[in-house]
C-alpha cells in the first residue's frame, strides 16, 4: 500500500518510493509495478500523471482524478507556478547558499526519443539550494582520510531531466547514490556502511493553488527509514527544512 498523503474529489497525491516508476516505460521493460497503476487500484479510480520524480528519487507525487483537472494542473506546472522543495545528500562541503544558473542540453532516449531533434540547443536550468548542515565520518574514501558530506534544501526554478542531480554535478557536489552523475566510491561508502542502496534525494514538499478551490496547497512528504537513519548517524535529526 502506498502512502497517501492528500486526497479530495479532483486530485490525488502519495510519498513515492524510491525504485518506484511513476509510469510503464520502455527504458524499464523488466519492471511490473508503477505508482499510477498502484494508486488507480489502491482507491479504486483511473489517475492522470500531472508531473514526473525520477525513479529512483522519492517523495511527493500529484495525481488527477479527471482529464479537465489533469489539464488544469498541467497548465499550472508549465507555469512555473508550483515550489518544489528537495532534501539531498551530497558529497564533500558544500557552500551555504547558491544560485545554480546553468543551461542543459537536453537527455534523450535511444529507444524513446528516436525521432526527437539532436541538434536543441542548450535549455534554462536554475536550481537553488541552501546548506543546512555538514559532517564529517571516520571513514577513508579516495585519496582523502576521512568522509565529508552535506545536507541541502533544494529548490529548482525550472523542469529539465534529471536538472538537480546533473546541477550538483556541475558544482562538484554530485548527490549520494546517483548511479549515473554521482561518485562510485561514494556510493560504496554509504551501501557498505549504512546499507544505502538508494539516491538520497527527496522531494518534501509541493506548493501549489488548488485548480478548482484556489486554495494554497503545501503537500509534504516524509522520509523513508533508510533516509531517516542517515539524517540519525549524522545529527541532523533537529534541523528544520
Amino acid at each position: 500500500m502506498l502512502e497517501i498523503i492528500y486526497q479530495d474529489e479532483y486530485l490525488v497525491a502519495i510519498n513515492k518510493p524510491s525504485g518506484l516508476l511513476v509510469h510503464r516505460s520502455m527504458i524499464d521493460r523488466h519492471e511490473t509495478e508503477f505508482a499510477l497503476q498502484l494508486v488507480r487500484d489502491q482507491i479504486g479510480q483511473y489517475v492522470y500523471p500531472v508531473h514526473r520524480l525520477d525513479k529512483p528519487t522519492s517523495g511527493v507525487l500529484l495525481f488527477a482524478l479527471s482529464a479537465e483537472a489533469a489539464k488544469a494542473m498541467s497548465e499550472i506546472f508549465q507555469a512555473r507556478a508550483t515550489k518544489k522543495e528537495y532534501l539531498a545528500i551530497v558529497r564533500g562541503y558544500i557552500d551555504e547558499h547558491e544560485l545554480i544558473d546553468y543551461p542543459l542540453k537536453e537527455q534523450l532516449d535511444k529507444m524513446t526519443d528516436k525521432k526527437v531533434r539532436k541538434d536543441k540547443g542548450a535549455q534554462e536550468a536554475v536550481t537553488e539550494y541552501f546548506r543546512l548542515g555538514r559532517v564529517e565520518f571516520p571513514y577513508p574514501v579516495s585519496r582523502y582520510p576521512v568522509a565529508r558530506y552535506s545536507l541541502v534544501r533544494v529548490v529548482p526554478r525550472t523542469g529539465r531531466k534529471h536538472q538537480i542531480r546533473r546541477h550538483m554535478k556541475h558544482v562538484m557536489h554530485p548527490i549520494v547514490g546517483d548511479t549515473k552523475h554521482g561518485r562510485g566510491e561514494h556510493n560504496q561508502l554509504f551501501r557498505e556502511k549504512f546499507s544505502c542502496h538508494r539516491l538520497l534525494l527527496h522531494a518534501y514538499a509541493l506548493t501549489f493553488e488548488h485548480p478548482v478551490s484556489g486554495e494554497t496547497l503545501t503537500l509534504r512528504a516524509g522520509l523513508d527509514e533508510v533516509f531517516s537513519r542517515i539524517i540519525d548517524v549524522a545529527g541532523w535529526s533537529e534541523i528544520r527544512y
